[in-house]
Order: structure tokens, then sequence, then C-alpha cells
């Protein structure tokens, strides 16, 4: 996309202008004419269009029923995860950031800067809005910006498809590796020692242990024994997620994964409700409606389920669209071993659905559907969502590996897309055997069309929007929903389950065969916003309703600033 330029059109003008007084014959009568008003520079008017782009929220929770020592301990936890937020725009951003900072006109534009970690809005398609920058590279700062996939494919570095190391040029140009926890080692010592003051903080024994050995984690990328560990917790009331998580930011590979930091107070009585879901997932897995190759691994059964209050989203986490829910670890070994635990956020949640879900539907849904828009549904959309990573395939069915190593770049939304699919495929199975009220799946299946208009909203730039552009696209071809002559959109159940099933096998089975071509093809046809729908849309931003949420968030938020760390010098 070209750099911004208002100003030098204005000079051509003027350049006009007086070249005309020169070829004048004679002198005319002056004209008093009043100044042209002054254009604001394009960076500017773009922030002041895109200022509603985000509803604000107070991240906070009621903290009263820890004692001193456990508010303590959130404070350092708290801390450690903002320190992602630093290591964070070294991988977003490949230069200075105060001095990205500089160049923006105005203080809303600085203020997108900040949001955005950088001069690319994630949240419409990574468009640059600061005059001079280009689009955003899709190695981003992990690999040089010179560097081709094929020069990366012929290099001899063993250690090159790691999540935890970066590529750069050796002195004689060639590529060469360096691990993460050398190329942010200030950063990861400091975020280190606040982890282990918590740890001396934490009532929890597990937990504290947990926190001891994140820290050597973060200091030696071995994060496989604390993601262990983090699966075995089961007590802990407050928890966090931290390090180097999701490789969304990798859009060249899907490789590399960058830093978040979020800390956590558990909903004990949502979480009892929803503890016995868990344990449904390899009977679940049977049933999925595909061949039973692409079905055959067995998920771990020993996840567990919460409910979760969010207190501070820090780095990674921080950026575009907030995640409303957890899946974690990502390691495969891991999954198979142990499972996976899911994590569902509720106060964010909840704030995402008052503040967008339900105008969205108010403008898109047939008004005889509205009803069956509920929060009850979108808890369990984004619930079942989670427990769905946990279904489908890991390893591809030719024995060379994972599925994400096969699909690459394409690696993240097909499982974001899976995910999606095999959750509306859960509450559909649970509600035929009883798990959960029958008589409400008409709300899973309209809501899950209100989630997609949500969603596809982020753009093909995000994972989770290009994941869902596919199955709007898929659902439309279908029948599996209809538009009304004023724009609205009706589910039609029957078309809607049936396509449900046709999707979850098409996903699956790409993953399964690590069919490469495959994803690439289904997400350049189908991985796009098509005219109707885009205007459909332009409605939403006409209606002033935001895409996503951002955080007023913090220790002073929280109640907790007597319990900052002292500045060093």
């Amino acid at each position: 996309m070209p750099a911004f330029s208002l100003r030098p059109l204005a000079l051509s003008c003027l350049a006009v202008v007086a070249l005309g007084a020169c070829q004048r014959q004679a002198p005319e009568p002056a004209v008093t004419a009043s100044p042209a008003p002054q254009q604001p520079p394009a960076e500017a008017a773009y922030a002041a269009a895109h200022a509603g782009d985000y509803a604000r929220v107070a991240l906070k929770a009621d903290l009263s029923r820890f004692d001193e020592r456990t508010r303590r301990m959130i404070a350092k936890l708290v801390e450690a995860s903002d320190v992602m937020n630093a290591i964070y725009w070294k991988q977003s951003w490949d230069g200075d950031r105060e001095q990205l900072l500089a160049r923006a006109p105005d203080a809303p534009t600085r203020e997108l800067v900040e949001v955005n970690f950088g001069p690319w809005d994630r949240l419409n398609e990574d468009t640059p809005f600061i005059a001079g920058v280009g689009p955003r590279p899709a190695g981003g700062p992990f690999y040089p910006v010179d560097m081709g996939k094929q020069e990366f494919e012929s290099a001899a570095l063993p250690d090159k498809t790691s999540n935890y190391t970066l590529l750069r040029r050796g002195t004689d140009g060639k590529l060469v590796t360096v691990p993460y926890h050398q190329a942010y080692r200030l950063e990861l010592e400091r975020a280190a020692a606040l982890l282990r003051d918590a740890s001396a903080l934490s009532a929890d024994k597990t937990f504290a242990s947990y926190l001891t050995m994140r820290a050597d984690a973060l200091l030696s990328d071995n994060f496989r024994p604390s993601d262990m560990a983090w699966m075995d917790m089961k007590s802990n009331p407050v928890d966090v997620v931290i390090g180097p998580i999701e490789t969304y930011e990798d859009q060249l590979f899907g490789y590399k994964a960058a830093y978040e930091g979020l800390v956590l107070v558990k909903d004990v009585e949502w979480s009892e409700k929803l503890a016995r879901f868990a344990k449904l997932l390899p009977v679940l897995q049977k049933g999925l409606p595909v061949d039973s190759k692409y079905k055959a691994e067995t998920p771990g059964s020993n996840a567990d389920l919460n409910a979760y209050q969010v207190v501070y989203y820090g780095g990674n986490a921080n950026v575009g669209a907030k995640t409303i829910a957890i899946n974690l670890p990502n390691d495969e070994e891991v999954q198979l071993k142990k499972g996976t635990r899911r994590l569902q956020l509720e106060n964010v949640m909840k704030a995402k659905f008052d503040a967008i879900l339900t105008p969205i539907a108010q403008q898109l849904i047939v008004q005889d559907q509205l009803k069956h828009v509920t929060f009850d549904a979108f808890f369990e959309d984004v619930m079942f969502h989670e427990v769905a990573h946990g279904l489908g395939i890991k390893k591809t069915l030719d024995g060379k590996g994972t599925v994400d190593e096969a699909l690459k770049e394409y690696a993240s939304s097909f499982e974001e897309g899976k995910a999606d699919i095999l959750g509306l495929y859960m509450i559909d199975a649970l509600s035929q055997q009883g798990e959960l009220d029958k008589t409400k799946l008409m709300d899973g299946y309209v809501t899950f069309l209100a989630g997609i208009l949500r969603s596809v909203r982020f753009g093909a730039s995000d994972a989770h929007g290009k994941a869902n552009m596919v199955r709007f696209n898929f659902f439309a071809e279908q029948g599996a929903f209809s538009r009304d002559a004023d724009g609205r959109y009706r589910v039609d159940f029957e078309k809607m389950r049936s396509a449900m099933n046709a999707l979850s096998a098409k996903l699956l089975t790409i993953q399964g065969d690590g069919d490469y071509a495959g994803a690439k093809r289904m997400t350049e046809t189908m991985g796009v916003i098509k005219p109707e729908l885009a205007a459909d849309l332009a409605r939403l931003k006409d209606a002033k309703i935001p895409i996503d949420i951002r955080f007023d968030q913090g220790l002073e938020v929280l109640g907790l600033s007597q319990y900052a760390t002292p500045k060093t010098p």
C-alpha cells in the first residue's frame, strides 16, 4: 500500500496556481478569498476514522477473598506479564518504539500505534497508518527482511523451525539462529525474577513450584517440563499464562511464538459446572463425522475446563482481537500425554457479548431469531471451541510430522477453523445425548452465526478472522443460512447441521493428509470477504459498533499499586 501523502497533492495544486499567475498579460483586480481549510495529515484522519473500533473495558475482578500475601503475589504476576509487552514490541516492530511514536502526528495516532504494537492496524487487514510505512512483513522481525522461503528451506540449521529461535544473518551473510533466551535476556531475567518472587508468596505449593519452573524455562527456552507441571495443577485459585505461546504473528511459516502474559483468577462455582465436559472427549472423538483414520488418535481426558476472571493481558495477548478463551499447551507431545486445559475468560466474554455481539445481532439477524442469541449460547460456543482443539488429529497420516509442520502458515487458521466447527458439532452431539438442554440447541446455531459475523470483522490478517471467513463462505454455498431482502440473516437449522458435518470432514481431512496445497487453495478461494458481506459489515461500522475491546488495566485499576516493585535506578 502506498505511503500516505496529502501534502504533496496540495503543493502541486499551489504550483498550478502559481504558473497561471506568471502567464497573465495584465494585472487584474485583487480578489479576496477565504483561505482553504488545512487538511489534517492522512494518519490523523485514519486514527479519527477508527477511533470507535475498540470499546474500552476496565479489567478488574473482586480480589477481596484473597489475603494480603496473595494480593502481593498477584501484583508480582501482573508485573511479570507487563514485561512481555517490551519483548513483544521487539517481535512486532523491527525498529525503535519511541522513534515510531514520534512519527505519529497527534495523540490519537500515537494511541493507535500503542494499541497495535506498531504501525499496522490489526483490526483492518494490517493496514499501515504511519506515513512511509509499507505492508507488514509476513515474517515480521523473526526473520531477515530479505530472506525468502527458498533460502530458509535450504539452510542447514536444525533449530530453524523451533518456536523459540530468531533467524539472523551472520558476519558471512548466511543465516544463523539466535535462541530467544539470548535475544531477550535482559527482559527475561526481570520476568523470571518476578515469577520467583511470586512463587515465594504462593500458598499453593504446586503453583509455587510451577512458577519456579516457568522462570527457569524463560531463561532456557525449555518449556515442556513447566507445561507438564501446569497440566497437573488443579487447586490453585490464581493462574498465569506467560512466555512465547502462540505462532499467529509469524505469517511466513507459522513457526515462531510471540510472548504474552495473562493473569487469571479462578471462578470456582462456574468451573465446577464445566468440569464434566473434558471427560467426554474420547467418546466425542469417536463420533466425529469423518473417516475413522482421521480420528484414530485418542485425546487426553485428564484435561480440565475452568472459568476465570482475567486481571491482566500483556504482550501478544493484548494486540488486535482479544482472546476470550484459552486452550493450552500448544506442545503436541504434552497434548498427547496430558491433554490440554481450557480456560474460559468469562468477564472478557461478557464484555464482548454486551458491547459487540448483541448490537451486531440486532443489525444482522432476522427479528424472529433474535431471541436465540443468548450469552449462555455464546459461552458454550466459545467453551466448546476450546475443548474441540483437543479433537481431531495432531500428526499427519504419512508419519512425517505434525499437522502444524505440514500446513505451515495455514496451520493456525485451519486449527482455529477446526475448533470452531467441531465446537458446534460438540454442542449438537451433547444436546442429542441429553448432556445439554436440547430445547436450546437453536440458540447455539443462531448465536454461532452471529459469532461468525462478529469474528469476520477481524480481517484476513487474523487467524480467527480468516477461519471465520472460510466457514461463512462454506455455509453460504451449502445454504446453511439465507439473507433476507433487508440484509438480515436467517439460520436454516437442518442445512446448517449438514454443512457443519461436511466442513468438519473437509478440515480434518486436510489436516490429517498434511495437505498444504489444499489448505492454500481453500484459504485463497474461501478466506475472503465478498462484496455482499462487506456491505453488511459496513452497516455495522455506520452503526458505530466496535470491532473489539481494549483494556484499562494494571495495578492501579486492580487496587494493588501499593504492592508495586520499586523501580531500580
